[in-house]
């Protein structure tokens, strides 16, 4: 699976269909696995999309969240060309 500057795709589980979401990855960075991010085709392309969990009050929040928009880029761009291959 792709790597880069120390993360790396470990499981790329691809959907066939005409659901949105395309694809669930793990990735591991470091000494830990984050699971459950989604390869989803959007209005303006295919974009990565954070693992999530439905609140008490039926919102969709974000369990994962890069620190910096760089740090999502280099996330995204590696978990994209994983799921490219």
């Amino acid at each position: 699976m792709s790597e880069d500057s120390g993360i790396k795709v470990v499981r790329m589980h691809r959907f066939d269909g005409d659901s949105k979401t395309k694809a669930f990855a793990d990735v591991e960075i470091g000494d830990f696995i984050i699971k459950g991010l989604r390869v989803v085709d959007g209005e303006k392309g295919i974009f990565l999309s954070m693992p999530r969990e439905q609140g008490k009050d039926g919102k969709w929040y974000d369990t994962v969240r890069p620190v910096s928009k760089e740090a999502k880029d280099k996330l995204a761009s590696v978990v994209l060309s994983a799921y490219q291959e």
